[in-house]
């Protein structure tokens, strides 16, 4: 979704993914990239194609074709690579706990998009992005209803407080998930590889089988735990949504929270939103993972400034990297 938005095909705001419909090729490009990069799974881009957001922008009556045209565009590529294809479910605008009205509407919304995804014979399903409990709960129940028994991956989104916005301690959130039957459990989205550790460590403890860790490719802080929180420095304007790519991570970023993730015991790992193929070879690396786009993988022997050994240096390459680096001598 992000990385949509950043290549101008997808707006900001809405978040939907009229892009597969627009431009399914590019779909198909990106799951490639992914891929290549390293990944297992090839998730279907159906977040936020859910019929109220459909409906938003006056595109209900293409729910069922986006859809559709999602799953079969990422069973393609997994298929065509031995990977796994996940469909994705997520939160919706309509949830409100206790609305007997809503429930019933947002179950139906869920239902009509499991029933696409097992009918395009997908390997498990992913609901994602979850702020209530309740609504987590609620597609999980779905997903047993309705999915003809595929696995369900049930993440909840951790924001400033280390509560759901239902009011229930997130790893006691995720713990109530897997004992309700969630193959896997975990967070996802919100904070980023830094705010996202600490409580991992919580869920890991209350929490016996696997669990999933997805941070946002965004720089937070103590101080700024959510991408959403995230300010300017120069301004102290709020980054989110458009001008975030001042606090991206790097790759090294990914390296490090994905050791300190194996750690703890995350077995299911991926990024959310920010995430871009290079982000995903530094984690499926430090998985011990050697995907396909490894062969590119920096090398700085390789360059006549930074790596060339004693006695193989070109002449001007200290002096080339003394102004590069601003090196100022005495």
């Amino acid at each position: 979704m992000w990385e949509f938005g950043r290549r101008g095909y997808l707006k900001y705001g809405g978040f939907i993914p009229e892009v597969v419909l627009e431009h399914p090729d590019l779909v198909e490009s990106m799951h490639e990239e992914f891929v290549h990069a390293g990944t297992d799974v090839v998730e279907a881009f159906t977040y936020y194609a859910n019929r109220e957001k459909l409906r938003s922008i006056g595109r209900e009556d293409e729910l069922e074709k986006l859809n559709r045209t999602a799953l079969k565009i990422a069973k393609k590529v997994a298929v065509r690579h031995n990977k796994l294809t996940a469909a994705g479910l997520c939160n919706t605008p309509l949830y409100v706990p206790g609305d007997d009205t809503c429930t019933a509407k947002v179950k139906e919304m869920f239902k009509e998009q499991i029933k696409w995804a097992t009918e395009e014979k997908v390997d498990f399903i992913i609901a994602e992005t979850f702020n209530d409990l309740g609504e987590a709960l609620l597609a999980l129940e779905c997903i047993k209803e309705f999915g003809n028994g595929l696995p369900a991956v049930i993440t909840l989104t951790p924001y400033g407080p280390d509560i759901t916005t239902d009011d229930v301690p997130i790893p006691e959130a995720c713990r109530r998930l897997e004992e309700a039957g969630a193959a896997v459990v975990g967070l996802n989205c919100g904070r980023g590889p830094e705010t996202m550790l600490p409580l991992l460590r919580e869920v890991r403890k209350v929490c016996k089988g696997p669990i999933a860790a997805l941070p946002v490719a965004f720089r937070c802080t103590e101080d700024s735990k959510t991408f959403q929180s995230l300010k300017d420095p120069k301004t102290g304007e709020y980054l989110y949504p458009v001008d975030l790519d001042s606090a991206r991570c790097n790759s090294s970023d990914f390296e490090k929270f994905t050791k300190e993730a194996l750690e703890i015991g995350v077995t299911y790992l991926g990024i959310c939103c920010g995430n871009c193929a290079t982000y995903f070879r530094a984690m499926a690396e430090a998985c011990g993972k050697t995907p396909p786009s490894s062969k590119y993988t920096y090398e700085s022997s390789l360059s006549h400034v930074f790596g060339a050994p004693e006695g193989q240096k070109y002449t001007r390459a200290d002096k080339i990297r003394e102004f590069m680096l601003d090196i100022k001598k005495n």
